[in-house]
């Protein structure tokens, strides 16, 4: 059952948070959106209490228990791992044997907590969600950055992500050695090809005028253009776009489009790319390729739950 409070006190949620330190920033998802998101995903799997915790589990019982890499992975999430688990109990402790961006084998060890059984017990879906969520999009963000390695492209991420979870999605990201295009749509300027069928037949030239409309109004932020075709990037760069986005173009389009934006605006390749194809992306020569894969299609990565108290395994199936 989880203790009653309104919430896990902020020096602890800060402590955690500034764990990160030694990570990728986390400055997008702050203190009262981690808050609600544990307080959420707890409500949704306890309810109003573990009743088969409740009913099997002495409520003075101690013990450890260790959360293990079963497989090889890049760790992601660890921090909210403890903050669930410090909700459901506050005399929990902690003790970690990882850090997340670290890239580790099969049977590392992650994290330890130790304390009441029936808080570990209640608390461990939950914590393993997220941290198996998130080490799945490191992970798979990591094989992209090191598919890349040593063409000077830039892996990014997109908005196709799990609503609620952009914030903490796209902090795997960064851990995974990716960066993030744009959070959403109020902190950058991207326009797609949906804002330029808006303006035809209402001007004759819909790329220019788009973004002399957006420099008007946004004067201090760069603008990225989406192009579907060679003449397309041409029209971005008579309008004096910052970047260009390149869909879903062939190999030899791409290698134009660089070829015409070098020097003038940055390129990037979006589009059907995956872990097969995107060294080839890569060699044309583009500053960036987006990737929608890293967060839309990533695995949960395999992390057991091993009890060391009692010297018996417990794997978490459900």
């Amino acid at each position: 059952m989880i203790e009653s409070r309104e919430s896990a006190p902020v020096g602890f949620l800060i402590s955690c948070l500034g764990a990160l330190a030694h990570a990728p920033p986390m400055d997008e998802f702050g203190l009262e959106s981690v808050r609600s998101l544990v307080e959420a995903a707890l409500a949704e799997d306890v309810g109003a209490g573990d009743l088969t915790t409740q009913a099997t589990v002495p409520m003075d019982r101690r013990g450890r228990a260790s959360m293990i890499a079963r497989e090889p992975l890049v760790v992601a999430g660890l921090s909210l791992a403890e903050i669930v688990w410090h909700r459901v109990s506050e005399e929990l402790e902690f003790e970690r044997q990882a850090t997340d961006g670290s890239q580790v084998g099969a049977g590392a060890p992650l994290l330890r907590v130790s304390g009441p059984v029936g808080a570990i017990l209640t608390g461990e879906r939950v914590a393993l969600n997220f941290l198996q969520r998130l080490s799945g999009i490191a992970t798979l963000t990591r094989q992209y950055v090191e598919a890349v390695a040593g063409t000077g492209a830039v892996i990014l991420d997109t908005r196709k992500t799990t609503p609620g979870l952009r914030g903490l999605e796209k902090y795997a990201v960064r851990c995974g050695g990716g960066e993030n295009h744009r959070m959403g749509l109020y902190d950058a300027l991207l326009i797609k090809d949906n804002h330029l069928a808006a303006l035809r037949g209402e001007v004759a030239n819909p790329i220019v005028e788009a973004v002399a409309r957006v420099r008007r109004q946004f004067p201090g932020l760069s603008v990225e253009v989406e192009t579907d075709s060679i003449e397309q990037v041409n029209e971005a760069l008579e309008a004096g776009a910052d970047r260009v986005l390149l869909d879903n173009m062939s190999l030899e389009q791409l290698r134009q489009a660089v070829g015409l934006t070098r020097g003038l605006a940055k390129t990037e390749a979006s589009g059907g790319v995956n872990l097969q194809t995107v060294r080839s992306v890569a060699e044309t020569g583009v500053n960036y390729i987006s990737v929608g894969a890293l967060t839309h299609s990533a695995r949960a990565v395999d992390i057991d739950r091993k009890s060391t108290r009692l010297n018996s395994s417990h794997r978490i199936r459900s």
